[in-house]
């Protein structure tokens, strides 16, 4: 898939996937015939979880650290764990804010129909 296709099919800038490929979170693309970049299932896997990832949040750097370790192999899956770990802690402390957040929201669009029902009278 070219980097175009790419692009679209994430989202991201053309500029955005060479930076991704510059800092390690996906691996060298391989480059067809005419030197274009050729993206292979592995590589939009990959994309798919930096992009999942970086859409709840997660920063680049624990990014390049999960993938550097994930590339060591097996002996670093206890340390890729807690680097998970911590990071779900952090968005279910995230999630406890957005909700708490809605239900604010929530109370004060109720509110505010109640006036506006009543003024209907």
């Amino acid at each position: 898939m070219k980097i175009k296709e790419v692009s679209q099919k994430f989202g991201l800038s053309q500029d955005t996937l060479r930076y991704y490929e510059k800092i390690g979170l996906i691996d060298y693309v391989q480059r067809n015939s005419q030197g274009i970049r050729d993206y292979q299932d592995k590589d939009l896997q990959r994309l798919e979880f930096v992009c999942c990832m970086r859409d709840a949040g997660v920063s680049i750097e624990v990014l390049r650290q999960y993938i550097k370790l994930n590339d060591l192999g097996d002996e670093t899956i206890e340390e890729r764990k807690n680097l998970l770990i911590q990071e779900r802690k952090k968005l279910l402390e995230k999630q406890a804010i957005i909700q708490y957040s809605l239900d604010k929201l929530e109370y004060k669009i109720n509110n505010y129909e109640q006036i506006l029902s009543n003024k209907k009278i």
